[in-house]
């Protein structure tokens, strides 16, 4: 197989369908490489699919604005049918429990030059709507194994502030799936089961790409998409060297449990962010409850040197990490006596912020550093990353002047500087999947 194609997207997860979406849109005649066996296999396929606001950064917040209108008609913007169906977005809002901990005041500010509909709850308020929750301040988040764990909290919550236009989709394989189907329709190919080995060059910029077996895709423009295995990609590239700002495969667990007695989740329950306790939760299909952790400094983090070869078993460990922080949030949750959930692995940056960038090898791109936090942002990184593709290969200089993109639902500018490979680490990053 030796092929032609205008750009060689690797990696057919939810960023990499939509940046290849938009590619298609603007006419460019695309190809999409995965190892894997379909679109959205690989861990899109475990994603949360939380749609949030709440970001410590104003392109945090305005990127993912912008996103959730895609959201709100998806099908409308796939354009297509899909013989599966479509996946649901389900508008359940989102709480965020304010402790002590953390500085929330800038989420209002930001929500409110963006646009974010938004409510301040006090604890009566919060009571009265959620009356299945601690209000207990239990921060900061301690170990199950802490001599303190059980101590009872010293004062209540500040406060919360709601988002009721945030929630979560229902399934992300499915909206992957949609996505890859609406790229074919504007011609795009899907290559699955391909595994690259080699970037190959000619005259100084990239020619496209080696696959296992020996065949050749030429292209002048790749896009690195491969999530947890960006890193690899980026090595064979030649172009880690290069960048200030590099990427990492992190392991990390969900966990799924019953809802208490009584209570009915899937109908009143909310996506919450709760830093106090270092953990988020969303309803889940059967009544259920999901739960993940924030990243807290208690809890070790297991970095993975081969994206192919990591434990993929739930631990007791993170399980009771996770869950018996819950509990001191929902009292009545009953604990399983083994874990189930799901394992897998982030595309982490230093700073918690993906790149979203040119390399320093011409014709070269990269939209990496996005799991924990960037599902929920596909179509508006397809949109950037067209329009970056498209700016620099018409010659802008964007190391020396950044792209600006104007978002087409909300009209927002967003400055790609902000995404930039080379930029210091940010300080107003939280450094956990909060982003």
């Amino acid at each position: 197989m030796n092929r032609s194609a205008d750009v060689v997207v690797i990696g057919a997860g939810i960023l990499g369908c939509a940046i290849a979406f938009e590619l298609s849109k603007r006419d460019h005649d695309v190809i999409v490489v995965d190892k894997l066996p379909t679109a959205g296999y690989g861990s899109t396929s475990n994603s949360c699919a939380i749609v949030r606001f709440h970001y410590s950064t104003y392109d945090g917040v305005a990127l993912s604005h912008e996103s959730a209108q895609a959201w709100f008609d998806w099908p409308g913007y796939c354009g297509v049918e899909d013989e599966r169906g479509f996946a649901e977005y389900l508008r359940c809002g989102s709480l965020v429990l304010k402790s002590a901990i953390r500085d929330y005041s800038k989420y209002r500010t930001q929500f409110e030059r963006v646009g974010v509909r938004y409510e301040e709850l006090g604890l009566d308020e919060l009571e009265e709507r959620f009356p299945y929750l601690d209000l207990g301040d239990h921060g900061p988040p301690r170990a199950p194994d802490d001599p303190d764990f059980d101590e009872p909290a010293e004062r209540d919550l500040v406060g919360a502030i709601f988002t009721p236009d945030a929630g979560y989709v229902s399934d992300p394989q499915l909206a992957t799936h949609n996505l890859m189907r609406a790229a074919e329709h504007r011609g795009c190919e899907f290559i699955f089961d391909a595994e690259i080995t080699a970037i190959p060059t000619s005259t100084g910029r990239v020619a496209g790409v080696e696959l296992a077996g020996g065949h050749r895709i030429h292209a002048p423009v790749v896009v690195n998409v491969a999530g947890p295995h960006s890193f690899v990609i980026n090595r064979m590239a030649g172009v880690i060297d290069d960048m200030t700002i590099t990427t990492r495969a992190l392991r990390h667990e969900v966990h799924h449990l019953p809802s208490p007695p009584g209570l009915d989740f899937n109908s009143v329950g909310t996506t919450v962010s709760d830093s106090g306790n270092g953990v988020y939760v969303r309803p889940e299909i059967g009544n259920h409850i999901l739960v993940g952790g924030e990243d807290p400094e208690c809890d070790p983090k297991t970095w993975v040197d081969d994206p192919d070869v990591f434990d993929r078993e739930l631990s007791r460990s993170v399980f009771e990490a996770q869950v018996f922080r819950l509990a001191k949030r929902i009292p009545d949750l009953g604990i399983p006596d083994r874990p189930k959930g799901v394992v897998d692995l982030y595309d982490v940056t230093d700073d918690w912020i993906p790149i979203y960038d040119r390399s320093t090898l011409p014709g070269f791109y990269m939209a990496v550093g996005t799991s924990g936090n960037q599902f929920k942002n596909a179509s508006g990184v397809g949109h950037l990353m067209a329009e970056l593709i498209l700016a620099v290969e018409s010659g802008h200089d964007h190391d020396s002047d950044p792209v600006e993109v104007r978002m087409p639902y909300t009209g927002l500018e967003l400055d790609l500087g902000f995404y930039s490979r080379n930029r210091e680490m940010n300080p107003d990053s939280t450094y956990t999947v909060l982003g």
